[in-house]
């Protein structure tokens, strides 16, 4: 099985050259960069995981993963944000960009790669999950289509730009289509379990969402006290 490949992006080198050597001591790929402006220089297909700082200069670290997300061979790759930004408002920003950890400066090499072993679990299980059956490589609701293979949503033909969270939360919705869902069944299937989620945070991807479908949005009700569901 090949390496997995991992790009560490932050401006202290010294902080990159640290990560590059203990993520290679766990047997990962690694490549640096030390701005979100080389990032977007180089080919970025094909990494496994992301690690980005956020403060570097004129793009943050915010502002690129916003980038990658909207770019068709980076959309669903997973992202950690590593940052000395370590307010709620913060984390909560992080999170709904669509990030799946966020850990704070100072932290520990150990942390770290802790961290990052259990997002890399988290994505061979979901991509393993998604290739399981060819059923549900395609959801398929009126002129609304969802493509687990290759993280696409259409709406009447035309592409719609989600990011990994709001496609994670779509494609379960779908998949559940005339069940509500709780807001703890939506944390375990589309945040870690390692990572704290409020319920606005699921409320906000909610409602971006609802936005993105036009007039699909209509089928996401919300059932006061119970949580969230696609009406048929």
């Amino acid at each position: 099985m090949s390496k997995y490949r991992i790009l560490v992006v932050d401006d202290e080198e010294s902080l990159c050259e640290i990560l590059k050597f203990n993520l290679e001591r766990e047997g990962y790929e690694v490549v640096t960069a030390q701005s979100a402006e080389e990032v977007l220089s180089m080919d970025i297909g094909g990494y496994d995981l992301m690690i980005l700082d956020i403060m570097m200069g004129e793009l943050s670290g915010f502002g690129l993963a916003r980038i990658l997300r909207k770019r068709p061979e980076t959309a669903t790759t997973p992202i950690i944000f590593c940052s000395a930004l370590d307010s709620e408002a913060d984390k909560i920003k992080g999170l709904d960009i669509g990030a799946d950890d966020y850990i704070s400066k100072p932290f520990s090499v150990a942390e770290v790669m802790a961290r990052v072993r259990s997002v890399l679990r988290r994505s061979k299980r979901s991509a393993a999950a998604e290739t399981a059956t060819a059923d549900d490589e395609m959801l398929v609701y009126e002129t609304l289509v969802v493509n687990n293979r290759n993280k696409s949503c259409t709406l009447n033909g035309e592409e719609v730009a989600l990011t990994r969270k709001e496609f994670d939360i779509l494609v379960l919705l779908l998949s559940n289509r005339g069940t509500i869902l709780s807001r703890e069944q939506i944390m375990k299937r589309v945040w870690s379990e390692e990572v704290v989620v409020l319920d606005r945070t699921i409320d906000v991807n909610i409602t971006r969402l609802r936005k993105k479908l036009g007039i699909y949005g209509n089928n996401i009700v919300t059932r006061t006290g119970y949580g969230y569901g696609f009406k048929i």
